[in-house]
């Protein structure tokens, strides 16, 4: 009995984090800064920022011909493998093996997973953009879903903190369908990006800007400024993008207050019915297979959308048979991503006297421009576009199948300039979009399996006409040559940008967590991963995930100096 007792206290802190991406490593390092002895679990493998980047500063020829995985390895990754582009011999080691963690799809869905202390935060994309007043109050003002419970001016000020300490490069716009972040000095767009800006803002006014990315312009917080290399996937050496191993987990360590364990599946929140409040977690050692239970004051659900939900659904108990928090019936559902690889190619001739050093880690973006002042097409919301221009290389050489002098001039000459983009489209909140527990069907750890049942309706679809049509457009008014479309949906999940399924709201009858991101019925359980957000709008969503968990952690620290959780 004094063991167990001795044993409880051990493991008991003021808070508990699960997760360590984007989203865990902001609210580790605002707990600990507010001074929280901080428990902090991530299932997968520590990664040491810089030590475990093991192909960080690899050459081409030091790795297989193309980075192609091995073809007898390839099984391994069928669903990694949809997106064409995570699955590389340079990169394989940040994603997860889908013949160890499967899932079940009712309709495709591409579920891309990297789990590792700093999850997916060290291979992202890095575009950062601040949703806007429009996206706070598009749900309430088209009767769609439900309501956020909170408006731009409750976050703007956590954009600003997380901004400041993040780095994010760009220039301001003053658009209101798009708002200025704290800047750092912006990448260059090149003479044929800068051609079509010019030409969008003369014929269509419509706004071409360098893309908003987490990428370091000039040395920030002790962190080195990019070298375009454009290897980011592989993890940084130089801290000179944002990651929680670069930047929020080690602010975390150096308070002193941060415990990091990694290899813990949680398998459950446990709860207290008599206090009506959560105690800790339970975990799996992914190594021993062992059961260790953790206890803390707060807990922080920061394992990801379809984690964290599943988490809250294998947390069952008399008060909650459905689930943890799940009085609304809501958890689980309206999953969202954004629905993207839609949009237009184009070649521009009359600049071939013109060239670019350095492999920038950035491209373009173009803000929404549809649905900007009410609704004048057929389905709601809008997109915004990412691409680039550049000029063919040598290896067109490769393609032509040229020899000898041909050849010699093909590898020495640049190539044509050319331009692409592709749109990310809003997916509206939609009850029949869902994912729930399998536990006839569990994993190597004896968890249970996720079934996933969603799909892009007709609003998606009508609005991917316009992401087609537009693109085109633009380009041919710019005078390009040879402007092609394409439209390749894919499956929900490809934008790897899951969302919604424990949602925000003001009505415990309608959603899972309030406005500070606490589950209405358990006070100190907060969520601030991309499951707890109402709408998905059209822009990236991870500084909003950022700016959420800062805003929540700083909220749950102030409660607990108040004596309140």
């Amino acid at each position: 009995m004094n063991l167990n007792i001795k044993a409880r206290e051990e493991n008991t802190y003021d808070a508990i984090v699960v997760g360590t991406g984007i989203s865990g490593g902001w609210s580790a390092k605002e707990l600990t800064e507010n001074g929280l002895e901080t428990l902090v679990l991530e299932r997968g493998r520590d990664v040491k920022h810089i030590d475990d980047y093991p192909t960080a500063t690899l050459d081409p020829w030091e790795l297989p011909p193309n980075d192609q995985v091995p073809y007898e390895e390839r099984k391994h990754y069928e669903k990694q493998l949809r997106t064409g582009y995570t699955i590389r011999e340079s990169t394989k080691h940040w994603w997860i093996r889908d013949t160890d963690q499967p899932y079940e799809e009712r309709k495709r869905f591409d579920w891309i997973r990297g789990y590792h202390v700093g999850g997916r935060s060290i291979m992202w994309g890095r575009h950062s953009y601040r949703l806007s007043p429009m996206d706070f109050e598009a749900n309430a003002r088209e009767g769609i879903a439900v309501d956020w419970p909170i408006r731009y001016e409750d976050l703007e000020p956590w954009y600003s903190h997380v901004e400041k300490f993040a780095g994010i490069c760009g220039e301001a716009l003053g658009l209101p369908q798009l708002p200025d972040s704290e800047f750092l000095p912006p990448m260059e767009l090149n003479c044929v990006e800068e051609a079509l800006r010019e030409s969008m803002a003369e014929t269509f006014d419509r706004v071409l800007t360098t893309g908003r990315v987490a990428n370091l312009t000039r040395s920030h917080q002790g962190r080195g400024s990019c070298m375009y290399r454009n290897l980011c996937s592989r993890g940084c050496p130089y801290g000179a993008y944002f990651s929680s191993n670069a930047s929020t987990l080690p602010a975390a360590e150096r308070t002193g207050n941060m415990t990091l364990r990694p290899h813990s599946i949680v398998n459950s929140v446990m709860y207290d019915e008599e206090t009506g409040k959560a105690t800790g977690v339970r975990v799996v050692d992914a190594e021993s297979g062992e059961m260790y239970e953790y206890y803390a004051r707060i807990i922080f659900l920061n394992a990801s959308t379809v984690n964290s939900t599943s988490i809250l659904m294998n947390s069952t108990s008399d008060r909650f048979p459905d689930g943890m928090g799940n009085d609304s019936g809501e958890l689980g559902h309206n999953m969202m991503d954004h629905h993207f690889r839609v949009g237009a190619n184009g070649e521009m001739d009359g600049f071939e006297d013109r060239y670019y050093y350095g492999r920038r880690p950035n491209g373009f973006y173009i803000p929404r421009f549809r649905n900007i002042n009410g609704n004048d097409r057929d389905y709601l919301r809008g997109f915004g576009y990412q691409g680039s221009a550049s000029r063919e290389g040598w290896h067109r050489g490769v393609r032509e199948l040229a020899i000898g002098s041909e050849l010699k001039n093909l590898v020495s000459t640049p190539g044509k300039w050319t331009l692409g983009m592709t749109a990310f489209g809003e997916m509206l909140p939609d009850h029949s979009n869902r994912m729930w527990l399998n536990h006839d069907e569990t994993d190597k750890w004896g968890q249970p399996t996720v079934v996933f049942d969603v799909e892009f309706k007709e609003n998606e679809y009508k609005m991917r006409e316009d992401m087609k049509n537009d693109a085109a457009e633009m380009l041919e008014a710019a005078g390009m040559k040879n402007v092609s479309t394409y439209d390749d949906a894919g499956g929900p999940g490809l934008g790897i940008h899951e969302m919604g399924t424990a949602r925000m709201g003001r009505d415990p009858q309608t959603s899972v967590l309030g406005e500070w991101n606490q589950i209405h019925t358990v006070p100190n359980v907060f969520i601030t991963d991309g499951s707890c957000m109402t709408s998905a709008a059209c822009q990236n969503p991870s500084l909003t995930y950022m700016a959420l968990s800062a805003r929540a952690a700083n909220y749950a620290a102030e409660q607990i100096k108040k004596g309140d959780l």
